[in-house]
């Protein structure tokens, strides 16, 4: 019999379903590193939280294991890498905690509008401070929404509500999507400029780590009032605090912290500052609904191999995976180069398949270029949810295939229409089964994407390659290859480099202050 474990506690659902679908189940809680290497080897899949530690030296005695499902959405306890190497599928739930998350946004709100938790304080201390506590409403102000995803969606439409008037700052939100949910799309500078509150919902990532930092702050209208319900690692504390010691923010309310559990955080004992202890997925709904929606999940990979919301594993059948997985390899490379070269909001996404590779499923060569794409920006982006984000978005995606591929026996070619332009990359599969990318904006080049590399466009003009080397042989950098490209002579040019390591910021800024030099970005491979 298929057997799961469920290691943190959830909701009594989780095991209604498993039982249901004829699957054991054991709940053994608080496991020790060692009780859980001793006892993973039983079990098909583990059902966890946030508290079990799935890391290699314990998925290294799962040969048994098949599914690792998270009750939520952030994998950090779960090392995923180390479960792909051994066959294992992790899959979240996304979507099940997100008006929970967004009511607790707006609780926090109204909280910090009307100092609830302090005027609470000194009334149970026996105080009666009415004229202390005077209060701002939020009818009539501007919220600005930071990330308008799912989460931040909700925000918007229970602040238009309460009549507030909502600015979003979204790098994926088309101009459509923001009329459909009634919200102003705006830049980051200008939204911090205006709003009277500003609330976090964007995913952590390398490009959103420390969005919120004393410059921003600055930025920030005299007042105003921030909330982070978020990620924890998007605000730099030690530059809030000084904001909101000097009164340039009228306050800040946190449910989640850069360390966690946050123990001595630079925020605490300010009294314009109201904290909780990463509350945002805590109701009895969103739990329940968490739980539910990983039970079915794992329970339908177990038993008849369906993937939903998998992070690591294409929705791909076992006689397609060994004809598709270069091709894969190579869609997802294409998505995730445009997807950190892209500097704005994405409008429409042209996936061209010409050539032999006609003649497989392409469908998943789609979602996983998708998945590359999005990934960049947005959290929990996989192969089968990459599409709905898309439609949620109202990014159109189109497929199209052509039988003949000139020049090459199969390529892909990934088309991005954005809010202020288009990016145009090509890639092909040589006889050894690696991707190479051979065109990139018009610019014919061929290369193999290496871990770290650097995409650098230029105007064609002498002395550019000379002071390029220069610049990296200065700061220390080893070029492991070397490709360049051009449109035409004195036109636009191009090069990708790979590098050994990854390129520190202040030798990127150098690199972009060379003469002649249009772009530079930092790209990142696995």
């Amino acid at each position: 019999m298929v057997k799961v474990l469920i290691s943190d506690r959830m909701s009594p659902r989780a095991v209604s379903i498993f039982h249901d679908r004829g699957i054991e189940v054991d709940e053994r809680y608080d496991l020790d590193p060692a009780e859980l290497s001793a006892a993973i080897s039983e079990y098909d899949g583990v059902a966890v939280r946030s508290s079990t530690k799935l890391m290699a030296d314990i998925l290294a005695k799962s040969d048994r294991l098949k599914v690792i499902g998270r009750a939520g959405i952030g994998v950090d306890n779960i090392d995923v890498p180390a479960a792909t190497a051994k066959g294992v599928v992790v899959m979240n739930a996304p979507f099940g905690n997100s008006i929970t998350t967004a009511e607790h946004a707006i609780a926090m709100m109204l909280a910090l509008a009307r100092h609830i938790p302090q005027a609470d304080h000194s009334t149970q201390g026996g105080k009666w401070e009415k004229s202390r506590f005077l209060g701002v409403e939020v009818a009539g102000k501007i919220l600005g929404v930071v990330g308008c995803g799912n989460v931040g969606a909700i925000v918007a439409d229970r602040a238009q509500g309460l009549k507030m008037k909502v600015l979003a700052y979204d790098p994926y939100l088309s101009a459509e999507r923001a009329i459909e949910i009634g919200v102003e799309k705006s830049e980051l500078e200008d939204l911090l400029a205006r709003a009277d509150f500003v609330s976090l919902h964007a995913p952590l990532t390398d490009a959103t780590r420390g969005v919120i930092d004393a410059r921003a702050l600055t930025k920030m209208k005299s007042g105003a009032r921030l909330i982070n319900c978020a990620r924890g690692g998007l605000v730099v504390e030690e530059a809030l605090r000084e904001a909101l010691e000097s009164g340039h923010l009228a306050g800040a309310a946190l449910d989640v912290f850069a360390e966690e559990p946050a123990r001595n955080s630079a925020l605490f004992g300010l009294e314009n500052m109201i904290a909780t202890p990463h509350l945002g997925a805590s109701t009895a709904e969103a739990q329940e609904n968490v739980a539910a929606q990983i039970a079915e999940q794992m329970s339908d990979y177990l038993l008849v191999g369906a993937v939903s919301n998998a992070l690591n594993m294409p929705a791909v059948s076992a006689e397609d995976a060994p004809k598709l997985r270069p091709y894969m390899a190579l869609a997802s490379q294409l998505g995730r180069l445009v997807g950190q070269i892209v500097e704005s909001g994405l409008r429409t996404v042209t996936i061209e398949f010409s050539g032999a590779v006609t003649a497989l499923n392409t469908r998943p060569l789609t979602s996983i270029a998708l998945e590359g794409l999005l990934a960049q920006q947005l959290d929990s982006v996989n192969m089968v949810n990459a599409p709905v984000i898309a439609r949620e978005r109202n990014i159109v995606v189109r497929e199209v295939t052509t039988e003949i591929a000139s020049n090459y026996q199969t390529l892909l070619r990934l088309i991005v229409e954005t809010d202020v332009g288009i990016h145009d990359v090509s890639g092909t599969l040589f006889s050894d089964q690696n991707p190479r990318v051979v065109e990139i904006d018009g610019i014919k080049v061929e290369a193999e994407l290496g871990r770290h590399m650097i995409y650098l466009s230029n105007e064609d003009k002498p002395g550019i390659i000379g002071s390029l080397g220069t610049t990296l042989g200065n700061a220390g950098v080893n070029i492991a290859t070397f490709h360049l490209g051009r449109a035409n002579l004195g036109g636009d040019a191009m090069a990708l480099i790979q590098v050994d390591d990854a390129i520190e910021e202040g030798v990127l800024s150098r690199l972009r202050n060379l003469s002649h030099v249009k772009q530079v970005r930092a790209l990142h491979f696995e």
